[in-house]
């Protein structure tokens, strides 16, 4: 364990020794640079505050993501309380009001001749795009969900909804998600 001559902790060794790592998670699951430094160094300010509480019962590294994974869960819980703009509704654009397809938004063939589109790296650039354009309750439910392979009642649970917000969440998002990808990577 890394510990100063004296037996203490050394903070700055963990620093040093975990920052790349830690930031290298927190970015793959808030896909902001910006707020990933942020996410860590708010980690290594806590682990700073609660280091004499610290029992030493799991690694530094083990810890530090501990407190990682609680302050990407706080920052997603903080945005699904964020109130959502009720315009651009998907369903008015793929649905009419007797709930049918619209003729013309009527989902498309995704056929890539076999190809993992997941493997296409310009692929993964718009839907990234695409997420990113989600409103923010929609794109946090996503990528908990999608991301971090939350289920239904984890997702309730942290982010305090109820399971049909969830689900009509989730839902709106996949036909948004639908449409842009269509928009921006089947259609020429």
């Amino acid at each position: 364990m890394n510990s100063g001559s004296n037996g203490t902790v050394s903070l700055s060794e963990w620093v040093e020794n975990y920052t790349k790592d830690l930031y290298s998670w927190a970015l793959h699951k808030v896909s902001d640079r910006e707020l990933a430094k942020d996410l860590v160094q708010d980690t290594f300010l806590v682990a700073a505050e609660k280091l004499t509480s610290w029992k030493r019962e799991s690694s530094p590294k083990t810890w530090l993501f501990s407190i990682l994974n609680h302050k990407i869960i706080d920052y997603y819980r903080k945005k699904v309380r964020q109130p959502v703009s009720l315009e651009n509704q998907p369903e008015s654009l793929f649905f009419d009001e007797t709930g049918d397809w619209n003729t013309n938004n009527r989902p498309g063939e995704w056929d890539e001749e076999g190809k993992n589109l997941l493997d296409d790296a310009d692929f993964r650039s718009v839907l990234q795009t695409c997420l990113e354009a989600l409103p923010e309750k929609w794109n946090t439910c996503v990528k908990l969900k999608y991301l971090m392979n939350k289920n239904g009642e984890e997702i309730c649970q942290e982010l305090d909804i109820a399971p049909t917000n969830l689900w009509q969440m989730v839902h709106r998002a996949k036909l948004q998600l639908r449409n842009c990808i269509e928009t921006n990577w089947f259609k020429d």
